[in-house]
């Protein structure tokens, strides 16, 4: 929101939308008054509603499945749309709930600069976040089914891997079977998708580039370029590992400490990096050089791996931002400044 206190909009309009009907609450930069509309779901008869008014406008949606279909057909319609985080609209919550009071509310959030916005954008790359996203929940339907095949084996007092269950076991024999031919449906559907991801890094430099910083497979880098997209949008290293869960929030009032806090942050980001920081640690490569010297400085296992997560972070933000190739050592010359 920090471009919204900088820009001055002369109308301020929030959306609440449903296959039902759509409320729209509008209000003007003097803040007199906020005017409500009730609409059926009609892009047509929306957009003509939008484009009637006049003056510099700025609009707020709530992050839903339709969001970005929305962003897509309204942004010609205003100055600049707002993706918010429902999340942290907690003053939704006061008091009686409908679509009206809803869309007033926001319309008061958006004046007032307090929403936290969702990143969004009109760029072919969106679309690999949804392709990183179906493969997410492929993944996890895939790893259940797993488990689940575990459980029965441990259940009967057998070991996974190595024992079998009897044939004259009807009913867990043909679960057996069904789960069988779950993961192995799994496992090609899977297959489609990496080779999906390798072909996405022949045609994307950015994703290329990821893939030369030690630890990050081809995989990895899909995954932190659909989640950042814009690195551009993180104002400092220290931001991008808020999002990334690598950093605690420091609480304090009245010069009392009230303990560490942890941000809202991407669970898919911060998996990205640990594990790139355990591959790297168990390579020969620059990073486990790295790795050595923390622990030669006197750093815990847990410390240094730690370090190394924000170290593979911070280099691959930079990449992203700057468009250029990881340069291998670059801890090294952190140490001579250091010195």
């Amino acid at each position: 929101m920090e471009s919204n206190k900088k820009t001055y909009y002369n109308q301020y309009l929030a959306i609440d939308w449903s296959i039902v009907d759509v409320e729209i609450a509008r209000m003007s930069a003097q803040g007199a008054k906020i005017v409500t509309r009730r609409f059926l779901p009609d892009i047509k008869q929306i957009k003509e509603y939008l484009n009637s008014i006049k003056g510099k406008k700025i609009m707020t949606i709530e992050e839903t499945t339709s969001s970005h279909w929305l962003y897509v057909e309204l942004l010609d319609c205003v100055d600049r749309i707002i993706i918010c985080d429902p999340y942290r609209n907690s003053l939704l919550g006061e008091g009686p709930k409908n679509d009206k009071i809803d869309a007033r509310k926001l319309c008061l959030l958006l004046r007032s600069g307090l929403l936290k916005e969702v990143y969004h954008s009109l760029d072919d790359d969106y679309k690999i976040r949804k392709l990183v996203s179906a493969y997410e929940a492929l993944v996890k339907a895939g790893v259940r089914v797993k488990n689940q095949k575990s459980a029965i084996y441990r259940a009967e007092g057998l070991r996974y891997k190595k024992d079998k269950i009897k044939k004259q076991d009807k009913i867990l024999s043909f679960i057996e079977q069904q789960q069988n031919a779950s993961i192995r449906h799994y496992e090609q559907e899977k297959e489609k998708y990496e080779n999906m991801f390798r072909e996405l890094k022949k045609k994307n430099k950015i994703i290329k580039m990821l893939c030369g910083i030690s630890g990050i497979g081809t995989t990895s880098a899909v995954k932190i370029y659909a989640k950042v997209i814009d690195a551009g949008r993180f104002e400092n290293k220290y931001k991008y590992w808020g999002m990334c869960g690598l950093v605690y929030y420091q609480r304090e009032s009245g010069g009392r400490n009230y303990g560490r806090k942890k941000p809202r942050y991407s669970r898919t980001l911060k998996s990205v990096y640990k594990t790139a920081a355990i591959a790297a640690i168990g390579g020969k490569n620059d990073i486990r050089e790295y790795y050595e010297f923390l622990l030669e400085q006197g750093d815990s296992i847990s410390e240094a791996r730690n370090q190394i997560a924000r170290y593979i972070a911070k280099v691959s933000y930079g990449v992203m931002k700057n468009k250029t190739p990881y340069r291998a050592y670059q801890w090294r010359e952190l140490k001579k400044a250091a010195a």
